[in-house]
């Protein structure tokens, strides 16, 4: 159903028991979609406890499920309501349920899990497909090791929900990168569903209306940096120390160093780290919601290489130096590697990284290498003019039944 004067809705789903990838995926999917296109109004649903710090812009909202947090032996926990996982998680189902019935979208976008946290928008799924609404899993351009996924998929029965539910599968990368379901045992009817749009372009956010204060920021934006981001922080400390300890050997490093730490970080490691980078006359951050001005206006990144700092790092044609982590994914490892090998940025392993004197060369030389423009690689950004098209089709009028006819 459209909104009185045939506006649209679109809801998009994004389950963020960790970190920040999710929600700024989603987040910049939902305001490239209303820019597009001026009928439209997107509703976002997310366990990100921290979305309210985010500026969405006219014509995008969010409802705020139930927070939970992943423990460090794989299970789940209520993030801060006093009762059990299993309440919490039906909680979430019916809040995801009902909203979908109240909204009632002409398009849902699920992001990277198929059936949501243990299962959770499988009802809301069933439901929007027996009312017609279009429905799309979109993926990041590396899930893990193709092995590893194909068990974990397994355990979560997530090949037949792309066969029996999902209409479109949307891949936010490009093959020659990485292709995420490479390995696992799809139908050809699961391959034609498929698109890959390239990766998603980031801009310079309005931050004259938003009452974000630039000036407050403990560093002069107009002198050279190196930008250090650890994305939501939660696994972000080694990365920190290694750099930090880096310009604590007394190396010649010619940049001052702005460290972002995440709001996701333990307090007593951003003590620790704010208390070390005083006395190298380095700045810090805990958070801030406008990081496209940070890297835009950096002379080189340090990253774990996520997903969003990525196409950040591509958009403002940035040079960096990834560090990616291994576990528990090696997502961030594969799309390093291939990054490198495509000469769209360098990388250090964990070994490589831990050494002072590495990692100290590699500061050195990271506002001297290439930067990611000088590497030829056909539609890299095209990524939200593809989910535009893509969107715009998924909606049109007997979309829905030429999709059911092909299954």
């Amino acid at each position: 159903m459209t909104l009185p004067g045939g506006r649209r809705r679109v809801l998009i789903y994004s389950h963020d028991t960790f970190g920040l990838g999710h929600l700024r995926r989603c987040r910049t999917i939902a305001q490239a979609l209303v820019a597009a296109n001026p009928d439209m109004s997107v509703l976002i649903l997310s366990g990100s406890p921290i979305i309210g710090r985010f500026d969405f812009g006219e014509r995008v909202d969010f409802v705020r499920i139930p927070g939970v947090i992943k423990l460090k032996n794989g299970e789940y926990t209520s993030q801060t309501l006093a009762i059990d996982f299993e309440q919490t998680l039906a909680m979430r189902a019916a809040i995801i349920r009902h909203t979908a019935e109240a909204f009632d979208p002409d398009l849902f976008i699920v992001d990277k899990e198929p059936l949501g946290l243990r299962g959770e928008v499988r009802g809301a799924l069933e439901m929007l497909r027996a009312r017609g609404c279009p429905l799309v899993l979109g993926l990041r351009d590396v899930l893990d090791d193709p092995a590893a996924l194909a068990r974990e998929w397994d355990r979560k029965q997530a090949l037949p929900a792309l066969r029996d539910l999902y209409d479109e599968i949307w891949i936010y990368g490009l093959p020659q990168i990485c292709d995420p379901l490479d390995g696992l045992a799809l139908p050809p009817s699961v391959r034609r569903k498929t698109s890959f749009t390239g990766y998603l372009r980031r801009s310079l956010p309005d931050t004259q209306n938003t009452g974000h204060d630039v000036a407050r920021r403990p560093i002069d934006m107009t002198d050279p940096y190196i930008l250090v981001t650890a994305g939501g922080g939660g696994d972000g400390d080694i990365l920190m120390d290694w750099v930090l300890r880096a310009y604590e050997s007394g190396a010649a490093l010619p940049l001052r160093a702005l460290f972002v730490l995440g709001p996701f970080m333990a307090a007593d490691r951003q003590q620790e780290f704010k208390t070390r980078a005083r006395r190298i006359n380095a700045a810090v951050l805990t958070f801030d919601a406008y990081m496209e001005t940070l890297v835009a206006q950096a002379a080189g990144v340090v990253c774990m290489g996520g997903y969003n700092t990525f196409c950040e790092v591509l958009s403002f044609d940035k040079p960096a130096l990834i560090v990616p982590r291994t576990r528990p994914r090696r997502e961030q490892f594969i799309r390093a590697q291939q990054a490198r090998a495509l000469g769209l940025a360098t990388m250090l392993d964990a070994a490589e990284a831990a050494d002072a004197t590495v990692m100290a060369t590699a500061l050195k030389q990271l506002s001297q290498q290439p930067l990611p423009s000088e590497s030829i690689v056909p539609g890299l950004l095209d990524g939200l003019e593809n989910v535009q098209r893509l969107a715009k089709r998924a909606m049109a009028p007997g979309r829905r039944a030429l999709s059911a006819a092909n299954e």
